[in-house]
């Protein structure tokens, strides 16, 4: 008796969570789509329950939900909270009921539980090809396809640009939220349209030879960077060389400090996430940080050996910024940054700070007050 009376708790909790989301999703019919990962997924007409590979797909979800953006989210993994601390307060701040969505892991794809995830009886998974979730083939998607929960892949962090697009149309077709994605990808392709087209016709002679340090400083030996793809694509889009493209086999990579100082970069581009009272070293950026802090810690990362006598730093052309661009959809406001540090007189007509004002206050429902990019002297 007590095990028929939980179902129809269940089931009436069900009912009313359904009934209180009807008025803010939008009713479409079920359909089929294919994926980042390739795999062809139907997707049901109604969807109340998500659960999130990595957390950080937050940052895709925001644009799409807008002030309902924790309204159906029951699990992600933790590493949100973690690598982008100030930002996930702000959200708290912003949608209390954050704090209380269940971790189904901590920071790595090992750590999450398939027992877990199905104890809290999503009806659609949001994964990513790429990063620090469960992949394609994992434990996961298997149990979770065995239950008839539809599991979809999205990715912004191996080919950013193109994919970015991609996985917000996929993101708006099964959150039933095409019109605030294809608003989304307006804006987002207009602005990267007009770098791109400024710099389509530079020679190369003329774009900047520049290395991006990613995660500058938190490793005991220099260099953690970015090759053909991630951080590398926002640097060829915004019309520099990345020293570092002919030398990785893979998107992201290390290479020798040697090798940095013998290719003389034009310009040094360091990236971090920590916060104002974050111990340790590491770039100060994002969410919660001002720009004396950001620019006091950037120095610091530049007074290292080796980068300090990088010419990029010597002359000046030393930069930093978020190291989350990397796997967001805000990384339009990196390719613009970008390509006013290399080419001011080019875009002279360029404003980052306009085109970040304008994001937050058409898309997000969190106005993110920090600095996200910073230049070595005013």
């Amino acid at each position: 008796m007590r095990r028929i009376l939980d179902s129809w708790r269940v089931l009436a909790c069900g009912m009313v969570t359904a009934m209180g989301l009807s008025a803010v999703i939008p009713m479409a019919r079920a359909e089929t789509v294919t994926d980042l990962a390739g795999r062809k997924v139907d997707v049901p007409a109604s969807v109340h329950r998500i659960i999130l590979g990595e957390g950080r797909l937050i940052y895709a979800l925001a644009p799409l939900e807008k002030q309902h953006l924790f309204d159906r989210i029951v699990g992600w993994q933790g590493e949100f909270r973690g690598a982008d601390t100030q930002s996930y307060d702000q959200y708290v701040a912003t949608f209390p009921q954050a704090a209380n969505v269940a971790l189904i892991g901590k920071t790595t794809a090992d750590t999450v539980s398939p027992e877990r995830v199905l104890d809290l009886h999503p009806d659609l998974a949001i994964l990513t090809v790429s990063g620090h979730g469960p992949g394609a083939a994992s434990e996961l998607v298997s149990q979770l396809e065995s239950a008839h929960v539809p599991v979809i892949f999205v990715d912004f962090r191996a080919d950013p640009l193109h994919d970015t697009v991609t996985s917000m149309q996929i993101l708006g077709k099964v959150l039933n939220r095409e019109h605030e994605a294809a608003e989304y990808l307006a804006f987002y392709q207009s602005h990267l349209k007009h770098v791109t087209d400024r710099v389509a016709s530079l020679p190369q002679a003329q774009r900047p030879k520049v290395f991006i340090e990613m995660l500058a400083a938190m490793r005991e030996s220099c260099c953690h960077t970015a090759g053909k793809g991630n951080m590398g694509a926002f640097i060829d889009a915004a019309g520099g060389q990345n020293i570092a493209a002919p030398l990785l086999p893979g998107y992201i990579g290390d290479i020798d400090l040697e090798k940095v100082i013998s290719a003389d970069p034009d310009i040094y581009i360091a990236d971090g996430t920590k916060g104002p009272k974050a111990a340790g070293p590491g770039l100060r950026m994002g969410a919660e940080v001002t720009p004396d802090v950001a620019r006091a810690s950037l120095l610091r990362v530049t007074e290292r050996p080796g980068i300090s006598s990088l010419r990029a730093v010597t002359t000046g052309h030393d930069y930093g910024i978020w190291h989350s661009f990397y796997d967001s959809p805000y990384n339009i406001l990196a390719v613009e940054v970008m390509a006013k540090w290399f080419h001011p007189d080019l875009f002279g007509d360029l404003d980052p700070d306009a085109t970040q004002k304008e994001l937050y206050a058409r898309f997000l429902p969190v106005r993110q007050e920090g600095t996200f990019w910073i230049n070595a002297r005013p």
